[in-house]
């Protein structure tokens, strides 16, 4: 595992290099560095997730979206792009993952964004949706731990989509969300590029 990219502070070297890349329709020139997860653009998991958010469901108006792990800001930017309306949260352990954010925010012209670590998310946050490539190669308890957490958070009506690659467990971390979640749904929406992409959503109304 590349721990330091789960690492507050990371002692790895920090050289910062440009980064232009297509979000969300447009073309970015942001920054980034070698120190941060695919600090060289974007991952597979993460280019699959972004290129099927036509198949999860869309957050309303206004809403809160957290991007879970947000590393140089991809998923955040473009929440932030898709919906200029809605509140985007980039939360991330990594300093270095956050001062990229935050500077990549700020080239976009992005004013919604709000990067922070996860002990400053309010505690009373309850978002309408989590956007995320979430940490697999933390462990299976650590990440079980986070999904956890953060699928309780969710707003009543709240959805959270997940990339996973199947190789990565994609298929038997489903299974568990199903049983640690009985009064949700969790379906696979979609699967490319050996990923899949998985979303918790509101409970079925009963017939």
């Amino acid at each position: 595992m590349d721990e330091h990219y789960f690492t507050p502070s990371p002692a790895t070297d920090d050289r910062r290099f440009p980064l232009r890349v297509r979000l969300a329709g447009r073309d970015l020139d942001l920054v980034s560095s070698a120190s941060v997860f695919s600090g060289r653009g974007l991952d597979k998991a993460t280019a699959v997730l972004l290129d099927r958010l036509d198949e999860i469901t869309d957050p309303p108006r206004g809403a809160t979206i957290v991007d879970l792990g947000c590393g140089w800001g991809p998923i955040a930017l473009t929440a932030a792009l898709l919906h200029p309306e809605s509140t985007v949260w980039a939360v991330d352990v990594s300093e270095r993952a956050r001062e990229l954010t935050t500077e990549n925010a700020r080239r976009a012209g992005l004013d919604n964004v709000r990067v922070v670590t996860p002990q400053e998310v309010p505690e009373d946050l309850a978002p309408d949706a989590i956007w995320s490539n979430p940490p697999i190669r933390i462990g299976k308890q650590a990440l079980h731990e986070l999904l956890r957490e953060w699928t309780a958070r969710l707003a009543p009506q709240g959805t959270a989509a997940l990339v996973v690659g199947r190789n990565l467990g994609a298929d038997p971390l489903a299974r568990w969300l199903g049983e640690q979640l009985p009064d949700r749904t969790v379906e696979k929406v979609a699967s490319a590029k050996g990923f899949r992409v998985l979303e918790v959503g509101p409970a079925e109304p009963s017939s």
